[in-house]
């Protein structure tokens, strides 16, 4: 049974996919925010001027509960198939991406909520750093329906829509600097995190799923192949 229930329609020389996940996935997401609020934690940014992250809710207001990448328990098994699910169809649809490295979801991932009038206000990019070089690809998922509160990409001149379930892809490069459209009427939630490239002396690090003994497998067979 496929996961993908709709898609967004993005012009190909954008680089960002769009694809809708079931909603149950979204709503045991959520669930599993409020059951667990107690250990979220006010959103930081990196900052770059002194090497280190930073609450400064002008920029970022949220609250952020971290999950571990190996987190194989619901409802993140579901949700990482899902989103499996998506990458590979945007594989399907951007082709070189067949001839990269192995990647994988190497670490933690957030679900955020923003407050009614919170949000990521400021533009921003997910790799400027040497720390954040290997990211490869970053991911987000709307967890419910905020029709004044999607996503604006700066540079391409398109706002992405916060639709339940709608999963996005995109290169974490400055030229997909964006930034959250401020709702101030509804909460929204979200799930966002990024792809990276393996290091070939960490892959046994994977986890043993169905999903990380299928990423060790392609690895070890990219190994053989150079």
């Amino acid at each position: 049974m496929t996961d993908i229930v709709d898609k967004l329609e993005t012009p190909i020389e954008s680089f960002i996919s769009g694809f809708v996940i079931r909603p149950e996935i979204c709503d045991e997401l959520i669930e599993y925010f409020k059951k667990n609020i107690n250990e979220a934690k006010p959103g930081c940014m990196w900052d770059t001027t002194i090497n280190s992250k930073v609450v400064k809710k002008n920029y970022k207001d949220s609250l952020d509960l971290q999950i571990h990448p190996n987190n194989n328990k619901e409802p993140f098994k579901k949700y990482r198939t899902a989103l499996q699910e998506c990458f590979d169809n945007l594989v399907l649809r951007y082709e070189q991406l067949t001839g990269f490295s192995p990647v994988s979801i190497n670490e933690p991932y957030n679900i955020q909520y923003y407050p009614v009038g919170g949000g990521f206000k400021q533009y921003h990019c997910e790799r400027k750093s040497p720390r954040a070089s290997n990211r490869v690809m970053v991911f987000m998922t709307y967890l419910n329906d905020v029709e004044d509160g999607g996503t604006e990409f700066q540079y391409l001149n398109i706002e992405t829509p916060a639709k339940k379930g709608l999963t996005l892809l995109w290169p974490p490069e400055w030229t997909h600097t964006h930034r959250g459209v401020i709702s101030n009427t509804k909460e929204k939630y979200i799930v966002t995190g990024w792809y990276h490239f393996i290091d070939e002396d960490k892959y046994e690090m994977l986890s043993e799923t169905n999903y990380g003994n299928a990423i060790k497998k392609d690895l070890l067979k990219f190994k053989y192949m150079r």
